[in-house]
């Protein structure tokens, strides 16, 4: 059973997606998203959603992410973070989105 201070160790911050673009020789289709933090900066993140999404439908979005993980070297590429998705019984992924607006870097608790 977890307990709520291994949660507190992970900065979970919203962001918003400013570019997407796709990352060559990964295994599984991963897209790079270029995300702003606000005051915490931009980060690119590699994420395997684009089998849910078309880059035009990410642009924009507000979305949920642990910036402080340790960087993963996936297909060369180095990813700074993950974002927050859940998958449906089709292996259709949905990733958690804001429904009022705030401002990039907010925490979520």
């Amino acid at each position: 059973m977890a307990k709520i201070e291994d949660f507190s160790q992970f900065d979970i911050r919203v962001g918003k997606i400013i570019d997407v673009s796709e990352l060559e020789g990964a295994r599984k289709p991963i897209y790079i998203l270029r995300i702003d933090f606000g005051k915490m900066g931009l980060k690119s993140i590699a994420a395997g959603i684009k089998g849910s999404y078309s880059k035009e439908e990410l642009i924009g979005k507000f979305i949920a992410a642990i910036i402080n993980l340790e960087p993963k070297n996936i297909a060369g590429f180095v990813s700074e973070g993950m974002i927050l998705a859940a998958e449906d019984d089709d292996k259709h992924l949905s990733i958690l989105t804001l429904d009022k607006s705030v401002l990039e870097g907010a925490q979520v608790h």
